[in-house]
C-alpha cells in the first residue's frame, strides 16, 4: 500500500530475489583498480626503456662513426660550426717509382661574418697579433664591409687555427679547403707546376692535366721522372750556377730507348709550397720555354745528314786553313788548326769552318728538311704548357745554311735538342720525349738515319771526349761520348762575346746508349780553375761528368774498363768481369 512521508506518497517496490545485484567487498574492488594501474605503468615503463635503448644505440653508432670514420672539424670560434664544402680534390702526382711529387691535404681557412663580430677594432687587433702577416687596417676594412662573407686568411696551420679559436670571437669561422702540397719543394717545380688557392693547376703538369686530376682524384698521375736522377741533376746544376756566377741553368736526362724524361731542371726556380709573389725569372722554364742558339752541338746533325746522304765518309774532310767568307760574313774557328781537317778532326777540334763547308755540301733545302724531321722546326709535343717555338730564318740562304751547320742562326729548346740528338745516336730512331710513364710504352718511332750512320756518329762523339773539347765529361767505367757547345748571345749591337751559352750533351754508355745527359749554363763566368774560360768544355762538360758518375751507380749499368792493346789501334772495351764488348 502507499506510504505517506512528508506529505508525499511513495509506492513500495517489491524486488524479487532474482533481480538483486550481488554486493562486492570494498577491499576486492580496490585490489582490482591497483592491479590495472600497475599493469599500465609496467607497459609504459617497458615502452620508455625500449625507446631509451633505441636512442642510446643510435647515438652510440653515431659516436663510433664520428670517432673512427669522420675527421673532426674545428669549431668556429665562440659559435656553432658552419659546415662548408672543402673544394675540389686533386689526384696525386708520382714519379716513375711511385714517390709522391704532389698531393692534397685538407686544411682550414679563416673567414668572417661581419654582422656577428662584436667589436671590429678589438677583433682585428687580436687577430693580427696571431696572424702577423695580416695588416690591421686591411682586416678592419673587411670587417666593416656590408658583405655577409669576407676572407681573412686562407690555409692556416693547425696551431694558428687553435689560437684563433681561443679568441672566442663568434664572427670568425673556418672553412675546409684542399691545399696542394709538394713534398720535394722546388726540386721538381718546373715539371710538376703548381696549384694555388682555388686548387686549380697554374703551371706544368698540374695545368696540362688539370681536368684529369680533378675528374679522377683517386688515380695518381704517374710521370717518367726518377726523383733520384732529378735530385742529382739539381744538385750539380746548382753548384755550377754558384761557382760560375751564371744567370741560369738547365738540365735534361733522357732515356734514349723510350723517350722518357728522367730529369728536367731549370734554375732559378721557386718553391710551390710558399705563398707570395715569385719573380718572373724563377717561373721561366729554361729547359722547355727558352729557345737558344745551341752552338757546336748542332755539328752532330750536320755530320749525320752528310754521312747518311753519302756525301762524305769518315775518311773525308774539308780545308779549314783559312776563314770562310760568304758575302760580308766571315766564319772562323775559336782555336783554328789552320789546315785541312778530316771529319773526325772537325769533331775533335769543333771546327766551325769545317762544319759550315759540310753543311753547304749538303745544301740548304736538304738541311731544312732534315732538321724538320728531327722536330727542330716546330714545337715539341712534350706534355707541358710552357713550350717554346723554335726560331729560324724564313728565307734559307747559303749563309744561313753555313751558320746553322755549327749552331748559329737557329734557336731551339733544351728538350728539343736532347730528343733530336737522342734519335741520331739511338740507332737512328726518333721517339717523342715524354713526361708520362704510360707514353713510354707506346711504340711510335720513325727512322731518321741508318744504323750505320748512327754508329759513325757515336764514334765521333766518343772521340770528342777522348781527344777533343769534351774531355772533362769522361767518367772512368762509363765510356762517355758527347759534344760541347758554346754560343755567343745576341746583344743590342749583335753577338756579344762576353755573354755566352755553354752546353754539353753526353751519352753513356756510348757503345750501347742508355741515357742522354744535357747541361746548359747561361752566361757563366770564367774562374781560376777554368783559367778564365767559360766555354762548354770548361763549364758544362764537368757537370755532365759528375751527373753520369752518380746516376750510373743507381741505374744498373755495369761499368766497363778500357784496355789499350797497342799504339795506333782502337782500344778494346770490356766489362769489368773481362768480357769484351
Amino acid at each position: 500500500m502507499p506510504i505517506l512521508r512528508g506529505g508525499r506518497r511513495y509506492q513500495r517496490k517489491t524486488v524479487h530475489a532474482s533481480q538483486k545485484t550481488p554486493s562486492i567487498p570494498t577491499q576486492v574492488r580496490l585490489h582490482g583498480v591497483h592491479k590495472a594501474s600497475i599493469e599500465l605503468a609496467r607497459k609504459r615503463l617497458l615502452m620508455g626503456a625500449a625507446i631509451f635503448a633505441a636512442s642510446f644505440f643510435v647515438l652510440s653508432m653515431r659516436l663510433v662513426d664520428v670517432s673512427l670514420f669522420t675527421e673532426v672539424q674545428p669549431s668556429s670560434a665562440g659559435s656553432t660550426t658552419t659546415v662548408l664544402s672543402a673544394g675540389p680534390v686533386r689526384a696525386d702526382i708520382h714519379d716513375r717509382n711511385g714517390v709522391v711529387l704532389a698531393t692534397s691535404l685538407t686544411i682550414q681557412s679563416l673567414y668572417a661574418r661581419p654582422k656577428d663580430v662584436r667589436d671590429f677594432s678589438s677583433a682585428a687587433s687580436r687577430l693580427t697579433d696571431i696572424l702577423t702577416d695580416l695588416d690591421f687596417q686591411s682586416v678592419i676594412l673587411r670587417l666593416e664591409s656590408n658583405e655577409k662573407f669576407v676572407w681573412l686568411k686562407r690555409h692556416l696551420t693547425p696551431g694558428q687555427v687553435a689560437r684563433v679559436n681561443a679568441l672566442g670571437e663568434p664572427g670568425f669561422k673556418f672553412k675546409e679547403e684542399q691545399r696542394r702540397v709538394y713534398p720535394h719543394g722546388s726540386l721538381v717545380a718546373h715539371a710538376i707546376g703548381y696549384a694555388k688557392l682555388d686548387n686549380r693547376g697554374l703551371g706544368g703538369l698540374e695545368r696540362s692535366y688539370d681536368a684529369r686530376l680533378l675528374a679522377q682524384p683517386n688515380d695518381a698521375l704517374l710521370t717518367s721522372i726518377d726523383i733520384r736522377f732529378q735530385y742529382i741533376m739539381y744538385q750539380e746544376l746548382l753548384a755550377s750556377l754558384s761557382e760560375h756566377r751564371a744567370v741560369g741553368a738547365a738540365g735534361v736526362i733522357l732515356d734514349v730507348s723510350t723517350g722518357g724524361v728522367r730529369s728536367i731542371v731549370s734554375l732559378p726556380d721557386f718553391d710551390p709550397n710558399k705563398d707570395g709573389e715569385v719573380k718572373p725569372e724563377a717561373l721561366f722554364n729554361r729547359a722547355t720555354l727558352g729557345a737558344y742558339e745551341m752552338g757546336s752541338t748542332f755539328k752532330v746533325f750536320t755530320a749525320a745528314m752528310a754521312l747518311d746522304k753519302g756525301l762524305v765518309t769518315l775518311q773525308d774532310g774539308f780545308d779549314a786553313s783559312e776563314p770562310l767568307r760568304l758575302g760580308r760574313s766571315v766564319i772562323s774557328d775559336f782555336h783554328g788548326e789552320d789546315r785541312w781537317l778530316s771529319i773526325p778532326e772537325i769533331f775533335i777540334y769543333s771546327s766551325n769552318i769545317g762544319a759550315a763547308k759540310m753543311a753547304l755540301e749538303v745544301g740548304g733545302e736538304a738541311q731544312r728538311a732534315f732538321l724538320a724531321e728531327l722536330g727542330l722546326l716546330s714545337q715539341p709535343s712534350l706534355e707541358l704548357p710552357e713550350i717554346a717555338t723554335p726560331l729560324y730564318p724564313q728565307h734559307w740562304r747559303p749563309i744561313n745554311t753555313a751558320t746553322i751547320g755549327f749552331g748559329h742562326g737557329i734557336a731551339v729548346s733544351a728538350i728539343q735538342l736532347s730528343a733530336a740528338i737522342s734519335a741520331i745516336i739511338n740507332d737512328g730512331l726518333w721517339r717523342p720525349p715524354t713526361l708520362l710513364a704510360r707514353n713510354e710504352e707506346q711504340n711510335f718511332e720513325k727512322r731518321i738515319v741508318s744504323s750505320a750512320t748512327s754508329r759513325s756518329i757515336r764514334q765521333l762523339l766518343r772521340l770528342a771526349v777522348t781527344h777533343g773539347t769534351g774531355g772533362k765529361a769522361e767518367v772512368v767505367g762509363y765510356w762517355v761520348g758527347g759534344k760541347t757547345g758554346t754560343a755567343e748571345k745576341i746583344g743590342s749591337n749583335g753577338y756579344d762575346g762576353s755573354k755566352v751559352l755553354s752546353s754539353f750533351v753526353g751519352i753513356f754508355p756510348i757503345s750501347n746508349p742508355r741515357y742522354l745527359v744535357f747541361v746548359m749554363v747561361d752566361e757563366p763566368q770564367g774562374t781560376h780553375s777554368t783559367h778564365g774560360f767559360a766555354t762548354g768544355g770548361w763549364v758544362a762538360a764537368p757537370v755532365v761528368g759528375r751527373v753520369i758518375s752518380r746516376i750510373g751507380t743507381i741505374s744498373g749499368i755495369a761499368p766497363t774498363e778500357i784496355i789499350n792493346t797497342s799504339e795506333g789501334l782502337p782500344p778494346v772495351i770490356v766489362n769489368l768481369d773481362g768480357n769484351e764488348i
